[in-house]
């Protein structure tokens, strides 16, 4: 009650937030008419101007109502549309760093704009985001006009793009692509082992449009770049041999959750067995975080011999292990189980080990729009995820008003007892609609829904479109002509987006239509012709009551059914919506409908008859928002183990840049040197052991092995005075002279190349391996719930323990490498040199030998000679001859090969 009082004297939040900014757009306006005044140049020149006030250190809120004017001026020329003061707002809220929440309609593609051309005056570059590749090639063209007038530059990022337009397209001021591109080409960017081949310069703002779908939605599923992992069958066969030893006391099997673990006695009798077959050194245990991969093999291992049985759950056909569907009984050829758990059933039935795909790289959406300095958002359905906006990415979530005041009408959701009766009066509704000509929108859940709907109307006789989501251009078209007198369009309810239903249709639309279907006739006259007949199709629309959106079930997210209903009256247009339910929906079952199906045979509903009350809307919403909550902490969850790994991949990445940049590494390569070293002298001549004491031989060999040094290590422990301080140095200085010798006999420049190589090869090396240890301990920490210790704690704990191995290793392999690096003989070099010369002979023979049978070549690994690159020029040394093939596109070089399985697994 008191709440209601207050909200009534002081306003709610978002009106407090809303009326902040009316001060502002007042400027705006009073600044009009002096940018009218301006010609085209003058407008650029302003530009110009704010950049050098940027510069002297003036700060962007300062500079926003001109910026504004100007913007608003430009689009006004450009694109003859004037902004709305609501889109000013709009603006603002997106520059403040908050998600802009308006209405379909209302012009968010503009609105835009005027963040984007503010924050692209620091030249840090803007990143629009789009769900799709054809949005952002046609907000970028749309758009471009815009910004071009103000003098700023813009580019497009599509997927396969050529190298040197993506590097381009990243350098404007204005760059729209998808979030899917962006995160691939982060990835991919931390992949390079050159500065100049990066593409991404800066993660400064971003503004994302479809903001729910992309941050919300689509932030459960991770980015993977993922490539052929090594070769690791004897491990499998290994493994096999080991189960069948296994006694009914040494694993339990749940088979309700499908589900089998090891008993303590299971664990014991595997560390004695693993020890055996030299799996598990000596001294290790399976509690020890070097042991999460072992541990992983083994519980598939377990997992292929008890719980997968063959001919029920897979069959063997020609050597090779193929699923079985549960469900239909069917062969799933070309399915495979992930996480090593296939290579295991291979294993178990002496079929050939296929191997495993290992991630490379990998991130998730969450992580990676965190890493932008400044995000904003732009959605017609963001304030039922507010909580999550705010917690997960910092985001504030502003409903902006509509320019005018919204006349759809929304009917209370109609309740049938079974989907019959429900679709029976769905068909109904949409054919008394369509004989007065009101066009008709229809929102299902499913493509298969959306399908047998479609049945339904055609029984009846109602023409109608089917929106699919496969080509996005006819999407486009489909709902560009939704709005069209008594048009009917079934979709998904998360088809439809960036394009605006207008009634009587899409104008624009038409008229390009129309210039296409008769190219010899004046466009002119076209355009008055179409918008003419438009004009009264508009009128005819209208007085058949608007768009009538028709949903068939309710979603488990308000959010997307307030979507489809918001493509109703859009600019103040009228419009309808309704909600047609059924008892046998999945949100209804879930939610009691059994108890809700008694009370209402108790009451005498006839067949055919519907139950409409506000209560069943408000008790449908408390249901929706506990699943929204469920969702939320799962996804919440998912991130808490993901933010482990970025911490990682943070510092990793921050590294490989930091080496790319660095022009001398010696330094740093010195320092990896000698703290290997310190380790060595620590573990074999600990600091308070006498030194006849000290494990000489054994230190003798690890420097060898490790620094490939040769040195009487052996006599120092009988010198008078020598302590392990001596010994340290001593070995420093021996490591540093044969160092520098090795760098004046490659000439500094060269050396300086090495070293680079070297860092970078095995820190992407090591972090493949860590990231696939993660992997394994992650699908194996879930069992510690079961001793009252908590996943995520185990999982941190053990993670940083592996990381801080990982880096040890990495000092360690980078000394030895470098230390075994030496130039080649000119006798060598002649050696190599004959050898290649005599496979090229041998293949340019068998090639030759082919052609006489009348038999195609086809290329092998190892038959580079007598490849066809699908690329002309095509240069493996240099990656910008390759094109740009996606990860599972044939490799450029010709090989036959995916990409990812040949050139790109290099990359």
């Amino acid at each position: 009650m008191l709440g209601k009082l207050a909200r009534k004297v002081f306003g709610t939040p978002n009106d407090r937030k809303i009326k902040a900014t009316r001060p502002i757009v007042e400027k705006i306006n009073a600044l009009e008419a002096e940018f009218e005044k301006l010609d085209d140049a003058g407008l650029i020149a302003k530009t110009a101007e704010y950049k050098k006030r940027i510069e002297g250190g003036e700060s962007l809120d300062h500079l926003l109502p001109e910026a504004f004017a100007n913007c608003r001026e430009a689009a006004k020329r450009a694109l003859g549309l004037r902004a709305f003061d609501v889109q000013l707002m709009g603006g603002i809220f997106l520059h403040q760093g908050n998600i802009s929440e308006m209405k379909t309609g209302e012009g968010k593609t503009l609105m835009a704009t005027f963040a984007a051309y503010l924050n692209g005056l620091t030249g840090r570059g803007v990143h629009v985001v789009t769900v799709n590749d054809y949005l952002a090639r046609r907000d970028a063209e749309w758009m471009s006009k815009v910004y071009g007038a103000l003098g700023l530059t813009t580019g497009v990022v599509y997927p396969r793009q050529p190298e040197e337009e993506k590097k381009a397209a990243y350098e404007c001021d204005i760059t729209y692509a998808t979030n899917n591109e962006l995160g691939f080409d982060y990835l991919r960017d931390n992949m390079k082992s050159e500065l100049n081949q990066i593409y991404q310069r800066d993660h400064y703002f971003a503004i994302v449009d479809e903001v729910d779908s992309i941050l919300v939605d689509e932030a459960r599923t991770p980015l993977i770049i993922s490539g052929p992992a090594q070769d690791r069958s004897e491990l499998y066969v290994a493994i096999d041999k080991l189960i069948p030893e296994l006694q009914d006391d040494h694993y339990e099997i749940d088979e309700k959750t499908r589900n089998v673990t090891f008993t303590d006695e299971g664990n014991e009798f595997l560390e004695e067995r693993l020890r055996v077959y030299e799996l598990l050194p000596e001294g290790q245990t399976l509690y020890d975080p070097e042991s999460t991969t072992i541990v992983h093999h083994v519980n598939q291992g377990l997992r292929a011999h008890k719980l997968y049985a063959k001919d029920k759950d897979y069959i063997v056909r020609d050597s090779e292990v193929i699923l079985i569907d549960e469900f239909t009984g069917r062969m799933m050829q070309g399915r495979r189980l992930s996480e090593g758990l296939h290579q295991a059933i291979e294993a178990k039935e002496g079929c050939k080990i296929q191997p495993e795909n290992v991630t490379l790289a990998s991130v998730t959406f969450q992580n990676y729009f965190r890493l932008y300095d400044k995000l904003g958002g732009m959605t017609g359905t963001a304030a039922t995820e507010a909580e999550e906006f705010a917690e997960i990415y910092g985001l504030g979530v502003v409903e902006v008003p509509t320019n005018r005041p919204i006349a759809r009408i929304d009917e209370d959701d109609r309740v049938y007892r079974t989907a019959k009766e429900k679709y029976d009066a769905i068909v109904e509704e949409i054919k008394g609609a369509h004989e007065k000509g009101q066009p008709v929108l229809v929102g299902t859940t499913s493509i298969e829904k959306s399908e047998m709907l479609s049945h339904l109307l055609k029984q009846a006789n109602l023409p109608h479109n089917v929106l699919n989501a496969r080509q996005h251009e006819q999407e486009a078209q489909i709902v560009a002509d939704a709005g069209k007198l008594g048009a009917i369009t079934i979709a998904t309810n998360m088809a439809g987006r960036g394009t605006d239903i207008k009634l009587g249709g899409n104008v624009e639309f038409q008229i390009m239509e129309a210039i296409a279907a008769a190219p010899d006739r004046d466009p002119e006259e076209i355009r008055a012709e179409i918008e003419k007949q438009h004009d009264a199709d508009e009128e005819a629309v209208k007085q058949a009551g608007g768009l009538f959106v028709l949903a068939t079930e309710r979603h488990e997210s308000r959010r997307i059914d307030n979507q489809l209903r918001g493509r109703s009256g859009r600019q103040g247009d009228p419009g309808r919506s309704a909600f047609f339910l059924s008892l046998d929906d999945d949100l209804m079952r879930i939610f009691g409908s059994e108890r809700l199906d008694k009370v209402l045979s108790t009451l005498g509903m006839k067949e055919g008859e519907a139950i409409i009350h506000p209560w069943v809307n408000k008790s449908l919403e408390r249901a929706q928002a506990k699943v929204e909550g469920r969702n939320f902490d799962i996804r919440k969850q998912l991130l808490k183990f993901d933010d482990v790994m970025n911490d990682q991949r943070k510092v990793i990445f921050s590294q490989r840049r930091e080496i790319m940049e660095a022009e001398d590494l010696s330094e740093i390569v010195t320092d990896m040197r000698h703290e290997v070293i310190d380790e060595l002298v620590d573990i074999y001549c600990p600091p308070r052991a006498y030194a006849d004491q000290w494990n000489t031989e054994g230190l003798y060999a690890a420097v060898i092995e490790k620094l490939g040094l040769d040195l009487p290590i052996m006599s120092w422990a009988d010198e008078d005075g020598v302590d392990q301080e001596t010994v340290k140095e001593r070995l420093e200085e021996a490591s540093d002279k044969m160092m520098a010798e090795k760098a004046e006999a490659f000439g500094p420049e060269t050396m300086r190349n090495i070293e680079k190589q070297v860092l970078l090869q095995t820190i992407d090396g090591k972090w493949r391996e860590h990231l696939l240890t993660l992997e394994h301990l992650r699908s194996v920490v879930g069992f510690r719930g079961y001793a009252q210790r908590d996943p995520l704690n185990e999982y941190k704990n053990e993670a940083f323990a592996l990381f801080e191995n990982m880096l040890d290793s990495l000092r360690e392999q980078v000394s030895s490498q470098l230390s075994q690096v030496r130039p080649m003989t000119e006798e060598e070099q002649r050696a190599m040199m004959q050898q290649l010369m005599a496979q090229q002979k041998e293949m340019q023979q068998q090639a030759d030998q082919a052609k006489a049978a009348h038999e195609p070549v086809l290329p092998t690994g190892e038959d580079e000679a007598a490849r066809e690159p699908l690329v002309a020029g095509f240069d493996e040394t240099d990656q910008s001859t390759w094109g740009n093939p996606g990860r599972n596109d044939p490799c450029p070089c010709g090989s036959g090969k995916k990409f990812k399985h040949c050139h790109g697994s290099l990359v």
